[in-house]
């Protein structure tokens, strides 16, 4: 399972292989330990903690591409969720300026979550076990690099989120003229369904251009972020959006009153509202 390089030679297995080039230091030894291949297998992070963890009459310093994965992931997981909440809220903020709604970006927020969950399940499924590898004609490690899914998750999360805006500008306006939910969603979706596709469809033909190339790096990032365009443009947008807004009805233009008053003020409109309007959502 390991290979000692020791001041007395290399060791594998328990037999001296070869003579060594590392020699002694003020009277000690330093011994260079290096795992086989399989060892590297599965969890990989947890077996650098392990060896870390091991208590040993000197220190015991892991170095190698292992250990600076299991260091980068750690400390990206340290911060991920900050930079998590802080895109949640930005966007959040945005729609409820937009909408005066409270409803409305909690539920654009559940459904870009559930179309990226569909990106991250491609990842999984295709290049880290190894699916489809053949047609994309790349090799599975069983690992993802986990920069990856966080840059995918600013990109296609931002994507997800222009579609929103599109498609909820046309609907409040669309509302705000005839102060019907169910009419407002349908012209809305009618008027910015074209656009939206179009849109989705440019680029995820763009993303996808990156599947052809020989990094896998981009194939991950190209597969991953076209699969989550159309989804997003398709199944969510045109389908779960509209629907979830029917349902809801006038519960969609719903906020307390100290978030409706801040919403007059300094809300993000196309046009000035007309008084029928404020009276029928600020009354």
């Amino acid at each position: 399972m390991f290979q000692v390089d020791a001041p007395t030679g290399r060791y594998r297995d328990g037999r001296r292989t070869a003579p060594s080039g590392i020699p002694h230091r003020d009277g000690g030894a330093r011994l260079a330990v290096v795992p086989a291949q399989a060892a590297m297998y599965g969890d990989v992070p947890a077996f650098v903690e392990r060896i870390r963890d091991t208590r040993a009459p000197a220190p015991a310093l892991v170095g190698g591409y292992p250990a600076e994965t299991t260091d980068f992931r750690a400390t990206l997981l340290e911060r991920l969720p900050y930079a998590v909440g802080l895109i949640l809220l930005a966007t959040f903020g945005v729609l409820f300026l937009m909408t005066g709604s409270l409803l409305l970006p909690a539920k654009a927020t559940v459904l870009n979550l559930l179309s990226l969950s569909v990106m991250f399940g491609c990842l999984v499924w295709v290049f880290q076990e190894g699916h489809l590898s053949g047609l994309l004609g790349c090799t599975p490690t069983g690992s993802i690099e986990p920069s990856i899914p966080v840059l995918m998750f600013c990109v296609a999360y931002g994507l997800s989120m222009d579609y929103e805006v599109f498609m909820l500008a046309r609907i409040k306006e669309e509302y705000e003229r005839v102060g019907d939910t169910e009419a407002a969603v349908a012209a809305g979706i009618r008027r910015s369904a074209p656009l939206i596709t179009a849109a989705a469809g440019i680029l995820a033909l763009a993303f996808l251009s990156y599947a052809t190339g020989g990094v896998v790096f981009l194939k991950e990032l190209g597969v991953g972020t076209a699969l989550t365009i159309l989804v997003d443009a398709t199944l969510i947008r045109v389908v779960l959006l509209p629907v979830a807004m029917r349902l809801a009805g006038r519960a969609n233009w719903w906020a307390p009153g100290p978030l409706r008053r801040l919403h007059r003020r300094f809300g993000l409109r196309e046009e000035a509202p007309t008084p029928e309007v404020l009276q029928r959502e600020y009354a």
